[in-house]
């Protein structure tokens, strides 16, 4: 736990990280019908295709938030990354607000070469941003905190749409 981050937090921020931190796992029910439309998206990665990816994108989320009975996502596939003196932006979780639907936001080339992104980092962008999502509406957390429970769930996630096998003692939500 980074102590120094932790340690800002306030009692009840604090409760809410160890509650994340809990939950190593998120099961897909049915991966076997959602695996395709993870295949989808890497190729419309390699093609390029801006809207390809969108739509590739829309139908993933879809399907995700779907089998995991939480409210749908609205996508934004924008081209060129965002970058300053910090880094480059990949991904962004806009929670819902009012009769505004929860939106993830990706960039799907560098800001530097502008490259496409590699397949398996667009997704693994994609799934960190339902991670946050996820956070809110299916595990119930009043926030979403960067915690070794969150990327735990990430990966579990990522390896199961991309057939990786699980690691080792991984228990889990779902």
């Amino acid at each position: 736990m980074p102590f120094a981050y932790y340690d800002r937090l306030s009692r009840k921020q604090q409760g809410v990280y160890r509650q994340s931190d809990e939950v190593a796992v998120i099961r897909l029910p049915d991966v076997a019908a959602v695996r395709p439309l993870a295949d989808a998206l890497a190729e419309g990665l390699a093609g390029g295709d801006r809207l390809a990816v969108q739509r590739a994108a829309d139908r993933l989320l879809d399907a995700l938030t779907v089998h995991l009975g939480v409210p749908a996502l609205q996508t934004d596939i924008q081209a060129v990354r965002p970058s300053r003196s910090w880094g480059e932006l990949h991904g962004l979780y806009t929670p819902a607000q009012r009769a505004r639907p929860a939106t993830v936001r990706l960039w799907m080339r560098t800001a530097r070469r502008q490259q496409v992104v590699k397949s398996r980092t667009f997704l693994r962008t994609l799934i960190h941003e339902l991670c946050h999502h996820l956070d809110y509406e299916l595990l119930g957390l009043p926030d979403s905190f960067h915690t070794e429970g969150f990327y735990r769930r990430e990966s579990s996630l990522l390896r199961q749409l991309t057939g990786d096998p699980p690691l080792a003692g991984s228990g889990g939500h779902g």
